[in-house]
This record gives C-alpha cells, sequence and structure tokens, in this order.
C-alpha cells in the first residue's frame, strides 16, 4: 500500500509540471526567466528503494543561486551530490548511472525519483 500510495504521489507531482512551471514565472512576458527558488535547509527524508524497501533519513541542501549541494544521511550511510536548479526542476548528480531528479512543491517539499525512476524520496523541510 506504501509503495502505491508514493508511486502515485511521483505521478501526481509529474503531471503538475505545466501548471508549477507557470506558477514560477517573473512577470508576464514571453522572454521572462522563471523566478529562481531557494531550497537551501535541513531536510527530513522519506523514501522507497527500487526493492520496494522503506528508507528515513535527512538531508542537508546548501545553494548558491542555481547551484546546489546535497549531502543525504541515510543509517550509518552518507551520500552526496551536486547539482542545479531549473524552475521547479532540481537535478542532482551523486555519482549513480541516473540523477536523482525532484519537484519543488509549492509548500516547499521537494518530491523525486532516482535510481532511474525505480525509486522515491520526499524531502519534508525543518
Amino acid at each position: 500500500m506504501t509503495t502505491r500510495r508514493l508511486f502515485t504521489a511521483g505521478l501526481i507531482a509529474l503531471a503538475a509540471l505545466p501548471a508549477f512551471a507557470q506558477e514560477g514565472k517573473k512577470g508576464s512576458g514571453p522572454n521572462t526567466a522563471p523566478a529562481l527558488i531557494e531550497i537551501a535547509g535541513t531536510y527530513s527524508s522519506r523514501g522507497l528503494n527500487a526493492d520496494g524497501t522503506e528508507y528515513m533519513g535527512r538531508a542537508q541542501i546548501v545553494q548558491q543561486g542555481e547551484a546546489v549541494e546535497f549531502t543525504w544521511f541515510v543509517g550509518n550511510d552518507t551520500f552526496r551530490g551536486r547539482g542545479a536548479i531549473d524552475g521547479r526542476l532540481v537535478a542532482v548528480d551523486w555519482g549513480a548511472e541516473s540523477p536523482v531528479v525532484y519537484v519543488v512543491m509549492p509548500d516547499g517539499e521537494l518530491h523525486g525519483t532516482w535510481d532511474d525512476g525505480r525509486a522515491l524520496e520526499k524531502l519534508t523541510p525543518n
């Protein structure tokens, strides 16, 4: 049941991307750049591995402009990655074959997928 809820949440987040893209615009002209979203801070993380097992932890995000650095703490493991924000999307290279890709939600949560879309993660601001 939890797998289905997380998967459904991920699909809803992806379906909402066009609306979020419009919401994040400054001004009203066709050449208007998206507003830069600030996501720096500490987050609680909850996720679902590709094998269906759940995990919990925390994440720290450092941001300079569009550049972001992530540090994830899950159990005794620490993972690090670097990426960039593009509108409401955040892509983070963490050394795996595929990046972690998040959608920044209106409430500040980050809903993401990793392992080439086979795993899900939600970051909640503390």
